[in-house]
């Protein structure tokens, strides 16, 4: 699988999503639940905006530094928007998304298949949490390793090179945690899932490239669970 073919995963996934009435309208639950939650985590954090910003700088009398000062204040914002936002995708995905994605991976699997694969000796509900605690490595680890890129490109001369790579591991980890689906339903290890992703790296990074791109990616990720199934419904 190379990268060209992840995109023609995301793009079908999508096509399939608008066609099929029930999963079209989980695909419009998890979009609204999505936006919910960022808004409402971004308008949390700017509540407490003027406390953040006096803790990391109190405005200078000094007009030649006041610039500086401003400056700050809107990093401080943009950054204070962008961990709430992570935040509450996280907080989204553990108590809502991974159940709607899951059932839309399942109404696709059965639906090319005819039938749905799963753990032989698992019940409908140790699926379901085991599902939900493979959520919490899935998704957070990737967020850790992101903001640790993202704070060694304050401090180093390579900022350009680490935004580039920060926003390609963005993209594979955004697809992961959607072709993860199937697997982790399947009651798969988490070493051999990892495993599965690092063999796979530039589909991924072809899937989830499209998730970098603004306004388009809010559609695209309401229905990436459909994408993510077909390729491990034509990959046994």
């Amino acid at each position: 699988m190379n990268f060209l073919s992840g995109i023609r995963y995301n793009l079908r996934g999508l096509m399939l999503g608008l066609k099929t009435p029930k999963l079209l309208m989980l695909g419009i639950a998890r979009f609204v639940i999505l936006l919910l939650f960022s808004v409402a985590g971004a308008v949390l954090a700017l509540s407490y905006y003027d406390d953040a910003l006096r803790l990391v700088w109190v405005k200078p009398e000094s007009l030649w530094i006041v610039w500086l000062w401003y400056l700050v204040s809107w990093l401080t914002a943009i950054l204070m928007v962008g961990v709430s936002t992570v935040l509450a995708y996280l907080v989204s995905q553990l108590l809502f998304s991974v159940v709607i994605m899951d059932l839309m991976s399942r109404i696709t699997e059965k639906k090319v298949t005819g039938e749905v694969m799963n753990a032989s000796d698992a019940s409908f509900f140790r699926q379901l949490l085991f599902l939900i605690r493979q959520e919490i490595p899935r998704a957070v680890i990737p967020v850790l390793c992101l903001l640790l890129i993202m704070i060694l490109g304050w401090f180093t001369p390579i900022a350009p090179l680490l935004s580039i790579l920060s926003s390609a591991l963005a993209a594979v980890f955004l697809a992961w945690d959607h072709t993860d689906l199937v697997p982790a339903r399947r009651m798969t290890t988490f070493s051999k899932r990892f495993s599965m992703l690092l063999k796979t790296f530039f589909f991924h990074l072809g899937f989830g490239l499209l998730f970098l791109i603004p306004v388009v990616n809010i559609l695209l990720l309401s229905f990436a669970p459909v994408g993510a199934t077909l390729f491990h419904t034509d990959n046994k």
